[in-house]
């Protein structure tokens, strides 16, 4: 559990490194979600789209970023979690999610904190940015 009167705006969150992303974890996570668009793990099909090869599922790496807030804020507490996709992410990338607190509050006599997240890969590519919201 978080202590709200310890947490102050700028605070960071622990970085969650992944390791690299690899093609069984592209089958494997369309078999979970459902999505099995052959962008995700066929090569031709990656370059015929014209992304140059296969791509990840962008809802990988919004869990990726999931991880890393409930990591920190226990999962309960979540009260609102949003992404927004900024760049492809391809087998091989390895991405670290960054994040920090950017306001709290106090709402009907509980302590909320907000913040942001972002999802870069080992050259710091951002591939989403994202924002937060938890009781503390």
């Amino acid at each position: 559990m978080i202590d709200f009167e310890k947490i102050n705006v700028g605070d960071q969150l622990p970085a969650l490194t992944k390791d690299p992303v690899n093609e069984i974890q592209l089958v494997r996570y369309a078999g979970a979600s459902g999505d099995f668009n052959p962008l995700h793990y066929v090569d031709a099909v990656g370059k015929a789209a014209g992304q140059g090869g296969v791509i990840a599922h962008g809802m990988l790496v919004m869990g990726f970023m999931g991880q890393a807030v409930t990591g920190w804020v226990p999962n309960r507490n979540l009260k609102r979690f949003g992404v927004r996709f900024v760049n492809v992410t391809r087998p091989g990338d390895v991405i670290t999610v960054t994040g920090k607190v950017t306001g709290k509050k106090v709402v009907d006599g509980r302590g909320v904190i907000s913040g942001e997240v972002t999802a870069a890969d080992q050259n710091g590519q951002v591939k989403a940015v994202g924002v937060f919201e938890a009781y503390a």
